[in-house]
């Protein structure tokens, strides 16, 4: 069957999570929790669901986006597509006017990842697939300087062949993750406080902290968080961009005594020097660098990774060009031994980042060293196969696809700004 794609919608799907502060840092104050949501469909009745996350305002831009790939999709088979799903990465990364707008990087990227995410999707319902298979839908342009196609196919070889990672231990225990939702910026030290203990219960071992907004203050929820948590427990900060680079050195120097795993996106998303010199000045204290949840492409990744700017990657499985690109940078951060610990979060990041993470670890690295996925407790009741998590790990999805289907109830009542909790929130 060749599952010619007949049709691509996109709509505009919004939760207002800034009303209760859910996602709240030091340079996103109240976002409202956002996709642009794809749905292709075939002429034989499967369907591939992807997004791309967004937090409220703009997501119509991207829906724009998505609207002007759409006719570069529609009308293919499957088949065609993933018989050079490299080509199809570059026609939808390259035409020559929307690349423009980019190129691989921004609105177009977005809706790029958000369209190829729903490929993926597609491609996961209708067949299985070799790991050797999926290293030929990567596009190595501008990385071969670091990674070729041979040395990738290596690597994966060389796992499978030498160390075959026990695929039922993650069946059995999953993969490590950590959690965010404890600690978001606009949270009082109450409802901090509630939320550390009642994750405490229920196994949670590794936590994240929002700063950069005021230092005193995070000196103050810092001790919190680490006496809440003990001695034991790791501890890592995020910045959300908010410093320059000195600022950023001075800054975490002072909240070194709280013993921070690493330091999150402490700077401009693009500063790869910045970053660079932030590592050197860091590492006495035994402080990483981690970011890349706002990194463009791989080609910036092939930079960080180069310059040793950073100590732990943190892919997007939305904000680089979805399986095809991560996969790509996966395999550039095992080249260079530095573990992948992705951002998740948002709507639907958690359930579209453990496949990556499952791939990572069976077929690449085979190894949890220093190894850990974001996990955020908001927004997955609306999707047909939530995330399952279990004594603080993912349990791998057991349903067919990119797990980013989303119930048509919730996407009917969220749609912006047509959606009924729109109209009750827009009326009152």
């Amino acid at each position: 069957m060749l599952h010619k794609i007949t049709n691509l919608t996109v709509r505009d799907v919004r939760f207002p999570t800034s009303l209760e502060q859910h996602g709240s840092d030091a340079m996103h104050t109240d976002p409202d929790y956002s996709a642009a949501y794809v749905v292709i469909d075939t002429d034989c009745g499967l369907k591939g669901f992807g997004l791309t996350f967004t937090l409220g305002k703009g997501t119509e831009i991207v829906v724009c986006a998505v609207e002007a790939l759409a006719g570069l999709v529609v009308g293919k088979s499957l088949q065609e597509i993933v018989s050079d799903f490299r080509g199809f990465y570059r026609l939808l990364t390259s035409d020559s006017q929307m690349r423009w707008l980019g190129p691989e990087k921004g609105v177009t990227h977005l809706a790029t990842a958000a369209v190829l995410n729903a490929v993926w999707d597609l491609w996961a319902r209708a067949e299985g697939k070799d790991p050797k298979q999926i290293v030929s839908c990567i596009d190595f342009r501008y990385i071969t300087d670091v990674l070729t196609e041979d040395e990738a196919l290596v690597f994966i070889t060389c796992v499978d062949c030498f160390f075959r990672p026990p695929e039922d231990q993650m069946l059995r225990e999953g993969y490590p993750a950590y959690t965010t939702s404890c600690a978001w910026l606009g949270y009082s030290d109450q409802q901090l406080k509630q939320l550390c203990t009642d994750a405490l219960k229920s196994g949670w071992t590794k936590f994240k902290v929002k700063v950069g907004a005021d230092l005193e203050d995070d000196i103050r929820r810092c001790r919190l968080i680490r006496q809440m948590i003990g001695a034991n427990n790791t501890l890592m900060i995020d910045a959300n961009q908010r410093w320059d680079v000195a600022e950023a050195i001075s800054w975490v120097s002072r909240l070194a005594e709280f013993k921070p795993l690493w330091i999150e996106e402490p700077t401009s998303p693009d500063d790869i020097l910045g970053h660079a010199a932030i590592s050197k000045a860091l590492a006495p204290l035994g402080i990483g660098v981690a970011t890349g949840e706002q990194c463009h492409n791989r080609v910036m990744f092939k930079q960080f990774l180069q310059a040793s700017a950073l100590q732990f990657v943190q892919i997007d499985s939305c904000r680089l060009g979805s399986v095809n690109e991560n996969l790509a940078v996966l395999l550039m951060a095992h080249k260079f031994q530095v573990p992948v610990c992705p951002h998740a979060g948002g709507v639907g990041l958690c359930e579209l980042v453990q496949h990556l993470i499952l791939f990572d670890y069976v077929c690449v690295s085979g190894s949890l060293s220093h190894r850990m996925c974001e996990y955020v407790d908001h927004l997955h009741e609306h999707f047909t196969s939530p995330v399952v998590i279990h004594d603080a790990h993912y349990m791998p999805p057991k349903d067919p696809g990119y797990s980013c289907e989303m119930l048509e109830s919730s996407v009917q009542r969220h749609q912006y700004p047509e959606g009924d909790v729109w109209k009750l929130h827009i009326n009152k």
